[in-house]
């Protein structure tokens, strides 16, 4: 019988290169954003062009999501994760010696590639690698990498580009990816579940093409709008590729995406929730900044400290829930972190011109320490009824449908604040910056009561969870070949 020392060093081992490589991906989407006019003056670019260094970025993170599953159980997600850092690196350092704008925004996009592979490998890794009882502890410290990201993301970026100019943002990755990859080289086991499987080029192209056009359809809409030709043409074509995606993945006996997962009734609802939360993060993060810098005319270090405390409770909180996970199932976390989220967003829709930061700061902190409540919780819960073998699939399948949800909530918040704010500013008669601000305030209101409303519609299927699901998650470690 193993003891606990040798079951420990292993798990501890496997998370902690599981945590360094998700934590640099998740930073990297968040300390750009700060330095965006940095890049505008040095390149003399304008806003429409420098946003694509986000927007692409997220962009491809979306669209390599389907066929991580066909890769990773083709080479291996040892293999995956390691060419994913090794390629994240290389392109942090290609960004440095970028010429202009238009070759950073290209070497930005080559980046989200490898950082959209690298979330859901890991993700994969720990439910084929980790022993079953510890899952929800892996889990609970992957989500945490995950979160710090966007806590400490705008403060670091804000300080490293004041202080050393904007190439340090992506230099810093370099060490962190060089680290990560030798960690994970040696603590992570090789082993391949999938043998002899073939790529179906037509599904490949389908999905590719599909899912580019409609996240570039959902990202512009704002700008473009929603009823311009070229949004328009772009979700037809997605709409029509998906759909035949979907119908040939259905007949095929190997899909490149297996949609059959879907059968399994806990993964369905979990995923459902997983996006009602996604949403709901979203929200906070898209308007807190906007209603902080436009209406009561913060700058971004004092935005990025207001909502600084909840990311930290957020963080803390979703390490401790790992600890209880297997006590008190998904249930009861579910259930409450998802009424906490609800009177937190609806608490949030009282927001004036003249709000308090610690009304702002404390109702933050309690949404998200809903949402990490919930986050965890409703991922193991859906992922643990998957069979271990299929885990990869389930991971792509998942981190796709919330990538494409993440890009529709943002697109569709920035169109009802547009459209709700030049109502309130019609109604108003007034055209002065007095007026403006009262008729944005009021807009992120009517926002905040729309969040409220898909938060509570959420709340039943919570209760989907409260049947266990079968022990389909198996340990694969005894499988495994070290190397």
């Amino acid at each position: 019988m193993e003891s606990s020392d040798s079951i420990q060093k292993p798990f501890w081992r496997i998370v902690f290169a599981v945590f360094f490589g998700n934590f640099m991906a998740a930073l990297s989407t968040t300390t750009i954003n700060v330095a965006l006019p940095v890049f505008m003056d040095d390149f003399n670019a304008p806003l429409n062009t420098v946003q694509w260094m986000m927007s692409g970025f997220m962009l491809a993170t979306g669209v390599i999501a389907p066929v991580i599953g066909f890769i990773g159980d083709k080479l291996s997600y040892k293999r995956l994760y390691v060419y994913a850092l090794g390629g994240f690196t290389l392109t942090s350092l290609l960004c440095i010696f970028a010429w202009n704008m238009e070759s950073l925004i290209a070497f930005r996009i080559l980046q989200g590639l490898f950082s959209g592979i690298i979330m859901p490998t890991t993700m994969t890794i720990i439910y084929q690698v980790i022993p079953k009882e510890k899952q929800a502890s892996a889990i609970s410290l992957w989500t945490v990498s995950a979160m710090l990201a966007p806590a400490f993301g705008p403060t670091l970026g804000g300080w490293l580009t004041e202080s050393y100019g904007w190439k340090a943002l992506f230099l810093m990755n370099v060490p962190i990816g060089i680290i990560a990859m030798i960690v994970t080289q040696r603590f992570i086991p090789y082993y391949r579940l999938g043998k002899g499987l073939s790529l179906d080029f037509v599904g490949f192209l389908t999905v590719i093409i599909g899912t580019s056009s409609l996240l570039t359809s959902f990202s512009q809409s704002h700008s473009w709008g929603w009823t311009s030709w070229k949004t328009m043409l772009l979700m037809l074509v997605g709409i029509i590729m998906i759909t035949y995606f979907v119908m040939r993945s259905l007949k095929s006996n190997e899909p490149l995406l297996h949609l059959r997962l879907f059968k399994i009734p806990r993964f369905t609802y979990s995923l459902i929730l997983n996006c009602t939360i996604t949403i709901s993060l979203y929200a906070g993060t898209f308007l807190i900044p906007i209603y902080l810098q436009k209406i009561q005319n913060e700058s971004t270090l004092h935005t990025g400290l207001v909502m600084l405390p909840g990311t930290l409770a957020m963080a803390l909180v979703s390490s401790l829930v790992g600890k209880v996970y297997n006590k008190v199932g998904p249930f009861r976390l579910v259930l409450s972190g998802v009424i906490l989220m609800a009177v937190a967003t609806w608490a949030m829709s009282r927001l004036s011109m003249t709000s308090s930061t610690i009304f702002i700061v404390t109702w933050i902190a309690i949404r998200y320490v809903g949402i990490a409540m919930s986050n965890m919780p409703v991922t193991n819960a859906g992922m643990s009824a998957i069979p271990s073998q299929s885990s990869g699939q389930a991971s792509a399948l998942m981190n796709w449908i919330r990538q494409g949800t993440a890009a529709l909530s943002v697109s569709l918040f920035s169109t009802i604040l547009s459209s709700r704010t030049l109502s309130y500013m019609g109604q108003s008669g007034a055209n002065d910056s007095q007026a403006a601000s009262r008729a944005l305030s009021l807009s992120i209101q009517d926002l905040f009561i729309i969040g409220t409303i898909l938060v509570v519609m959420a709340v039943p299927l919570t209760f989907f969870l409260r049947k266990k699901s079968p022990s389909a998650g198996g340990v694969i470690m005894s499988k495994m070949e070290e190397v």
